[in-house]
């Protein structure tokens, strides 16, 4: 079906139809399009559809991805605090991917970017999530994987970072990280299985926020986790990493990307303390063997984890209550998690004696 028909392919809007089958014949003029099928996004406003080639050029995938970059080019924190003057003047994925590409990371191909429509067309690296091969097995190994590809954003990322990447215009500071945690505050209270002081919690929560936006910083994914790496395979049978959905990256300590990464969601049910354990001392030995003297020692390293890794669950528990109350259902079976990894990072501490009585410790 040489340059497709857009009213017969069906599985999109005509505007987008339309504009993936334009796409399409300018990018590959020997190939067309055989279907299109809308994929589950998450919590943002982008959509996604599956674009399967047909007639396929040399040098034509079988697969693309189209993408509805929806209405806001900026999350909603940064218009919320304000932190940008200016807006970008291309479309944030576009912009990270040129500096995450030349820094090696294993991003999606750009096949085309239409900023006035919105719309991208990207490579399609499958459907094989980290989280889902983890949970088969040798999630200590596939974890790993997912910690080289962290080295690179956050040190060859981070050597490359100038003002022309947004990124570097956006930093997880106190600002940011206790502005994430207002949501527990206001909706968190139910989820807490121990006694909860308002007035208290909302004291400790500005001591961790400002002990957090004390570290030092690199180029942080923000949302790396096990559901935005994909695994794929090479000839050898060898695993490769693929990394996506990284629009929103920004400054923020290492330890940000690697909590997210190993205590999300249900992070707990593949991701063992042994796992954990194994995974950071492998970063953070890898980043010294790359010439690269660490900000903080090996134990400053570990509380910035900690602390990291309470920031997030907290965070998640108002947010996903916030967005259960919105009703986009599926995330409240989450928050136990979160509330396990809180108490975690929690107990036998001296610290947050507040949020450690909400907890039940």
């Amino acid at each position: 079906m040489r340059g497709g028909n857009a009213e017969a392919i069906g599985g999109a809007p005509p505007p987008i139809r339309n504009w993936i089958v334009a796409t399409v014949a300018r990018r590959w003029p020997r190939a067309g399009v055989a279907a299109i099928a809308e994929l589950r996004g998450d919590a943002s406003t982008r959509r996604f559809w599956r674009v399967a080639l047909a007639d396929g050029a040399q040098g034509a995938p079988a697969t693309a991805i189209a993408i509805d970059l929806g209405p806001d080019d900026l999350p909603h924190y940064v218009r919320a605090l304000g932190l940008i003057a200016t807006p970008p003047d291309e479309p944030p994925w576009v912009n990270v991917h040129r500096l995450l590409a030349a820094s090696g990371v294993a991003v999606p191909e750009l096949y085309s970017a239409d900023a006035d429509a919105r719309m991208l067309l990207v490579e399609d690296v499958g459907e094989l999530s980290l989280a889902e091969a983890a949970a088969r097995g040798d999630a200590g190994d596939l974890y790993r994987l997912a910690a080289d590809q962290l080295l690179l954003i956050h040190r060859e990322g981070a050597r490359r970072l100038d003002a022309r990447c947004i990124a570097s215009r956006i930093a997880y500071d106190e600002r940011l990280f206790r502005w994430e945690l207002e949501q527990f505050v206001e909706l968190g209270a139910a989820d807490a299985p121990g006694r909860f002081d308002a007035a208290a919690v909302a004291r400790e929560l500005d001591q961790l926020a400002g002990r957090l936006g004390a570290y030092p910083r690199v180029l942080a994914h923000r949302d790396y986790h096990g559901g935005n790496l994909f695994l794929q395979f090479n000839r050898a049978g060898e695993p490769l990493l693929r990394v996506i959905d990284f629009q929103d990256a920004l400054t923020a300590p290492a330890a940000q990307d690697l909590a997210v990464l190993l205590t999300t969601r249900d992070a707990a049910r593949i991701i063992t303390p042994t796992i954990e354990r194994r995974v950071l001392d492998y970063y953070f030995t890898a980043y010294l063997r790359r010439d690269a003297p660490m900000a903080l020692g090996r134990e400053d390293f570990q509380e910035s984890y900690r602390l990291c890794v309470l920031q997030h669950a907290l965070k998640v528990i108002g947010r996903f209550r916030r967005l259960e109350r919105d009703g986009k259902s599926g995330y409240a079976r989450f928050i136990p998690f979160a509330i396990a990894q809180a108490r975690r990072m929690l107990s036998g501490r001296g610290d947050f004696i507040a949020l450690r009585a909400a907890f039940g410790e």
